[in-house]
């Protein structure tokens, strides 16, 4: 089997952990600062809004050109407008939520007056393109009423709980219980970290980065459980060796196929953020990060955290 890091390389990754530990949280804890300072953008699929698939026929059209338009239509906040496809398409994605007045909260209750008033606003954006850019054409449009998009929002935090419970299961009985922690940490630290990250960068939070983020889940957790399986193949042998030593040999053993398997994933996902268009590069800059931070967590956070739940095991075990 091909290996890209050479048979027998004995790498102290142990030995670094308590710096990485005290990096890692450091990490975290500029991400929830973040997340609670800066706050998350949501897209319209979580708080709610309409999106405006348009395509106009005339010459290369700006982006920004199409924004300065659309933020001069009254009623409207949260104005976002991507390209969809190629510069020669001329196609975007215009997604806007009304601004409720007096008149909007008496109606809120009508579901016809609710729609009435989405159709109004849609009209009002297509008709200030017309006028300013010229050859319009609506390709499509979506709304998303803010109750949808509360419970789209509540069941994308249940699914990310529910993995995370159905990951300490698995590990616990694929493993032991002592397995499973370590395993829950480092998704949760992967999390965080990409969440936190992605606040800082500016971008919102919509159904594809709900999929990222589960995407992320699974490799993060795929990376530690390989690692995993060695450290109890290598426990079992063990006779006299201490934990830390079982341990390093284990991530050293494993090194070259996580290198392989992470490097060959961050190749096609960085593919996909350079070539794949505004509308597909949020979930492959999520990606890009989580895999990234996945990889580093197997080894510094997953493992570390066994060897200190082992060891506290071991000393129970002593002591009793």
């Amino acid at each position: 089997m091909f290996e890209i890091i050479p048979h027998g390389t004995h790498l102290d990754f142990i030995g670094k952990a308590r710096l990485c530990v005290a990096i890692s949280l450091a990490m975290v804890a500029a991400s929830v600062v973040a997340v609670f300072v800066v706050g998350v953008h949501l897209g319209i699929d979580f708080a709610g809004g309409t999106e405006l698939h348009a395509k106009f026929a005339s010459a290369p059209v700006d982006e920004g050109r199409v924004r300065d338009v659309v933020n001069g239509v009254p009623g409207l906040k949260d104005v976002s407008v991507v390209r969809f496809g190629g510069a020669e398409d001329n196609e975007f994605l215009i997604r806007f939520q009304n601004v409720a007045d007096e008149a909007d909260a008496a109606a809120a209750g009508s579901t016809d007056a609710d729609e009435r008033l989405r159709a109004d606003r849609v009209s009002s954006v297509e008709r200030a393109l017309s006028g300013a850019i010229g050859g319009y054409e609506r390709q499509s449009v979506d709304f998303v009423g803010p109750r949808v998009g509360s419970e789209l929002r509540a069941d994308g935090f249940k699914s990310i709980g529910l993995a995370m419970l159905l990951i300490m299961i698995y590990i616990a009985f694929r493993f032991s219980s002592r397995f499973a922690p370590g395993a829950v940490v480092a998704v949760f630290h992967d999390l965080i970290i990409t969440a936190g990250i992605f606040v800082m960068l500016g971008y919102e939070f919509d159904l594809r980065i709900l999929a990222a983020m589960l995407a992320i889940l699974g490799y993060s957790l795929n990376d530690t459980i390989i690692i995993y399986d060695r450290i109890r193949e290598n426990l079992e042998a063990r006779t006299s060796r201490d934990l830390a030593a079982v341990l390093n040999e284990s991530v050293n053993q494993t090194l070259s196929r996580t290198v392989l398997t992470s490097g060959t994933t961050l190749i096609a996902v960085l593919a996909l953020a350079v070539l794949g268009g505004e509308v597909i590069r949020p979930f492959a800059v999520a990606m890009l990060i989580g895999v990234f931070v996945g990889t580093y967590s197997s080894i510094y956070i997953a493992a570390p955290t066994l060897m200190l739940l082992e060891a506290r095991a071991a000393r129970r075990a002593k002591a009793g």
